[in-house]
């Protein structure tokens, strides 16, 4: 696929048939990621891939609230991975109090989007997760206390049926300029 189509037909789904996710196919996402660009290399992630049906679905309770309002439909989604942030080198370190950039958040969000795009490439769909309650993550996946828990992923097969949306973003001109800040 080119990757114009690609980044056309990477979209957030919420709609997941009960079709198991294949390993190989996960381990292709991992390895997509794994390849992202890191500031000073430090591949500041681990990510933690939840298929087991119990521990899933009660991964995915982690996810919503009382009124499942947020997340309701992540018991759908056959996977869940979790990424955890993981310590970054002196170099990183000291460049984040010196140049005031949160580098490790941003190499997680490269990863996290080299990820998704591969799971689009093999007809896989995904949905980022920011929102969910990290104290009981980390108590079901044996998550050491320091660590924090970044994001995760829904992975899954899409319904046959699913129609894709039109995406809504700002005209180029608006996130764009050359040689200078515009309004």
């Amino acid at each position: 696929m080119k990757f114009e189509d690609l980044i056309k037909e990477r979209q957030s789904i919420r709609k997941y048939t009960s079709q198991p996710v294949e390993k190989d196919k996960l381990i292709q996402c991992v390895e997509a990621a794994r390849l992202a660009p890191s500031a000073h290399n430090t591949q500041p992630w681990k990510f933690i891939i939840v298929d087991d049906v119990e521990l899933k679905n009660n991964l995915a309770a982690c996810t919503t609230d009382e009124s499942k309002y947020y997340n309701k439909w992540t018991p759908l989604a056959p996977v869940i991975v979790v990424l955890t942030l993981e310590e970054s080198n002196f170099t990183s370190r000291e460049s984040r109090s010196v140049e005031n950039k949160d580098w490790p958040l941003i190499d997680i969000g490269i990863a996290v989007e080299h990820f998704c795009l591969q799971a689009t490439e093999l007809d896989l769909s995904t949905c980022i997760l920011g929102w969910f309650y990290e104290k009981p993550v980390k108590e079901l996946l044996n998550i050491p206390e320091e660590k924090t828990v970044a994001l995760m992923i829904t992975v899954g097969y899409a319904p046959s049926n699913f129609i894709a949306r039109a995406k809504k973003r700002k005209p180029i001109k608006e996130v764009m300029a050359f040689n200078t800040y515009s309004e």
